[in-house]
């Protein structure tokens, strides 16, 4: 008898928890909000009274300078080399990620660049993309979400799954650099995407330095014929 009276009042229970159990469709409009720091570089020659317009070139730092003081950015890539006197034909935005462990917010990134594209004198079929290892990972991210905004990019040691190379579009030339001794990213990250994209009939250069590390920044950033590669580049369309 009190079996059965035990199993009633189970079953009992779990009719009742199934009656409650129920698929709800809703829905949340959510917003992000991101403070992005950044240094913004105008070439000579330069002014907002002129209509001529200029090309701009987004950088993407590493890990090493997220977070803390907006000086970092100025240890490696561009910002360096304008800290030490460098000249560059077209505009230059680096802003900061101002998350020491966590990824670019992408979104947040563009928003930015579209604002400073918005206010400046920028020919928008002139915009440039590069990064160096976590910004180099962005990079690809930026490429694959946004196919048609940028005229060229140049990823250093970054990485991205193969998959991407379908979404990036054809018409962006793609130069690729990585060290063969990266013990971070490993080179075959860049090696593989490399050879995905030539397979697909895709322009791209690639820059496989030998018996070089995680570094291979220093040498990318320090050739001069990059520079002149993205100024030679603009969208048709």
């Amino acid at each position: 008898m009190l079996s059965r009276i035990f199993f009633m009042a189970t079953l009992f229970l779990l009719q009742a928890c199934a009656a409650q159990s129920q698929l709800v469709q809703d829905e949340l409009e959510t917003v992000t909000r991101e403070n992005l720091k950044y240094y913004l570089y105008y070439p000579e020659g330069y002014s907002p009274n002129v209509d001529k317009e200029f090309g701009i070139l987004l950088f993407l730092h590493g890990g090493g300078e997220s977070g803390g003081e907006l000086g970092w950015v100025k240890r490696n890539g561009p910002p360096r080399l304008l800290a030490q006197g460098k000249q560059f034909p077209f505009l230059i935005l680096a802003p900061q990620n101002p998350h020491e462990k966590k990824w670019w917010n992408t979104h947040a990134v563009m928003q930015l660049l579209d604002s400073v594209v918005d206010t400046s004198n920028v020919d928008a079929k002139r915009i440039y993309l590069t990064g160096l290892s976590r910004g180099g990972t962005a990079a690809w991210e930026l490429a694959t979400q946004y196919p048609e905004k940028f005229a060229a990019m140049a990823v250093v040691c970054g990485m991205a799954p193969l998959p991407y190379a379908h979404w990036i579009g054809k018409e962006m030339p793609i130069w690729v650099f990585h060290g063969d001794k990266d013990d971070v990213i490993d080179v075959e990250e860049s090696d593989q995407m490399v050879d995905k994209l030539k397979e697909m009939g895709y322009e791209v250069r690639y820059t496989r330095y030998k018996g070089v590390g995680h570094d291979a920044w220093d040498r990318a950033y320090t050739t001069d014929s990059l520079y002149t590669w993205f100024a030679e580049q603009k969208r048709i369309n």
